[in-house]
Formats: C-alpha cells, structure tokens, sequence
C-alpha cells in the first residue's frame, strides 16, 4: 500500500470535474521533458479510456527519445500549429496543467491558459505554485509528476482499469526526473510503484534502453568535445561547470534533447558535490542544476538566476551573454551561504 498523499477532498474535486465534463485539454511546460511527457500520456489513455474527449498540446517540440512511448504522435505543438491549440484550450472545458508551477514556465500556452474558461487542474511536484487553476495538488516531496499521476488515478479507485499505455507512460516520467532512480528516488513508496505499474505488462528494462541507448554518433561526439573542452573544475568549491555555445552545437547538428544529462556527468568526479550545464539556446541562456547531499541547487537557482527546482536538481534561464551567465555563476560560488556548504557537504560525503 502507499500512503494517501493527496488529500480527500481534491481528489473528490477531481473526480466530480471528470463526471462534470469530457472535453479536456492537457499542457505541460516548455521544452517538455521525460517527466512532463510521461504524465502528460499517462494521463491522456487514463481518460481516454474513460471516453472523454482528450487533447495534450505543448509549448514547443520535446526529445526524439521520448516519440516511441504509445501516444506521443497525438501531442500538439503550440509553435507549429498557434491558432489550432489556441481554438482547443478555448473551447476545452477542463484543462490540466502538468509539471509546472507558475503559468509562464508555459510560455504562450500559460497565458492562454490563465484567460481560458474552462476549469484547471494542476498536478506538479514544484515547490511554490501560484493560484491560478481551481484545483491545485502540489506535492514537492514527491520524486515527479508522473508519480502524482499515478496516485491520483489509483485514489479515484481506478487502478484495475489502467492500461498497459499509461503505465508505461508514467514509469517513464518518473524514472526519467530520478535520472533512472539515482537521486530523489529514496522514499520506499516508489518502488512499490514501480512493482505494481510491472503488474501491468511494462518492460522496464526495454524503456530504460528506449530513453537512454536511442541518441545520435552526433550528440556523443559533442559529450566527448563538450568534457573535453567545456568543462572547468572550481576544486575549491568541490564544483563543476560546463557550458555550450549556440555554434558549438551546431558544428554536432544538436537537436532537442542531445544535451539530457549532461549537467549531471561532474558530479562522477570524486569531490565534486554541485554542477552546473550553461547552453545557449535561441533566445536565452539554459541553465541546469544538479547537486549531491543536502546542498540546495534550487536555492543556488533561485537566489542567482530567478529560477528554482527541487534540492538536487534545479534550472533556470538568463537573457544575456554566455560571459555574464559564467560571472554569475563563479560570484555565486564565492558567497559564504553557498561556499561553506559545499565544503561542509563535502566532509559529509567523504567522511
């Protein structure tokens, strides 16, 4: 058994919302990820099987390694396809808003959420959520979203109907935002997740291969260039940082998602307990975050970029040069709230 995390009453708000309405909309935040993808399916079969009317549009487009999992052809993208996505929220009359917090971290999709009629739902594990949907489950100390999908479904009492589809879309989110259940993956609960979403025929195995052993010679010979080259060790710190520019990555034809994970590779290197990934994107700067111990990658995030996350793994964006997004990053190593904890995590992980 788990334990009912969700409180009672927002699981019969839910529950009276899907016998209220059919015509449902699903959107995630920008530049969807495995956790955002895999709810986001998860949930799309869960409530087709229930025969509601069911359509998920994200922001912009996602990873190839993630088109295999059962749906994705169905996914909308805003950017290609505005004023259809834009005619779908209007006329949807529940729209739930995934792995997200705050309406801008949706980009376009936030803000034509924000003046939709229809009634919100949001289910995210991101701490500090603003009030914009008429349901809000929250719930930070959970490892993704995926999982708060799984529980919800399973607190409406539905778990004997949940497909093969939707159990291997949820395994994916949640062992995609653990980094295959190696951080923020302690509490027991998961894994008895885990055994019951088996129950329903997922080969686990074979998605860790479909995630992981899918990505380009391209994108392996830009992680060779990019720890060769890009990566600079601040030992006094016991951190890490490494950083791509717009026409490094273009020389290895990168494309959406061939930089997943390369924020979490310092952190292989004995003593280095917090790293940081800075790539240049179109129209900013990308900043990802991940961190060993109890140092808090979020507070980093938040305090040096207005960005924001869980304690091990946070992001952020900036609107500047890649010079300034470094010098903010190295003058945040320098603050004493931060350099005193990396060394005390340091003494921590090594003693």
């Amino acid at each position: 058994m788990i334990s009912k995390i969700i409180a009672s009453q927002k699981i019969t708000e839910v529950e009276e919302l899907l016998d209220k309405y059919d015509k449902i909309v699903i959107i995630t935040h920008v530049s969807p990820d495995g956790d955002a993808i895999g709810s986001s399916l998860g949930l799309y079969h869960y409530l087709m099987g229930l025969g509601n009317d069911v359509n998920i549009i994200v922001p912009n487009s996602f990873p190839d390694f993630l088109k295999w999992i059962p749906g994705s052809k169905n996914i909308l993208n805003y950017e290609r396809h505005p004023e259809f996505a834009q005619k779908l929220i209007d006329e949807a009359e529940l729209i739930f808003c995934l792995d997200f917090n705050i309406p801008k971290r949706a980009l376009h999709l936030g803000t034509l959420v924000e003046t939709a009629k229809g009634k919100k739902i949001l289910v995210d594990h991101h701490p500090d959520p603003s009030d914009f949907c008429d349901i809000t489950i929250s719930h930070p100390e959970i490892s993704s979203t995926s999982e708060l999908i799984f529980r919800l479904i399973c607190r409406m009492g539905d778990f004997e109907i949940m497909s093969y589809e939707t159990a291997t879309a949820l395994y994916t989110g949640m062992m995609t935002d653990t980094g295959g259940f190696t951080y923020n993956s302690n509490n027991i609960e998961i894994y008895y997740i885990i055994g019951e979403l088996l129950k329903k025929g997922i080969n686990k195995d074979q998605i860790y291969s479909n995630v992981y052993h899918n990505y380009t010679e391209d994108r392996y010979r830009m992680l060779g260039y990019t720890l060769s080259e890009k990566m600079k060790i601040y030992h006094e710190y016991n951190a890490a940082l490494v950083w791509l520019t717009n026409e490094e990555q273009s020389k290895y034809n990168v494309k959406k998602g061939d930089t997943e994970g390369f924020a979490n590779l310092p952190l292989n290197i004995k003593g280095i307990i917090f790293a940081v990934f800075i790539r240049e994107d179109n129209d900013f700067i990308k900043i990802s975050f991940r961190s060993q111990g109890s140092f808090p990658s979020n507070k980093f995030a938040s305090q040096c970029y207005n960005g924001g996350g869980h304690l091990n793994a946070a992001g952020g964006e900036f609107y500047g040069t890649m010079e300034e997004a470094i010098a903010i990053f190295e003058k945040g190593l320098a603050m004493p709230e931060f350099s005193e904890l990396l060394k005390k995590n340091n003494k921590i992980l090594n003693n």
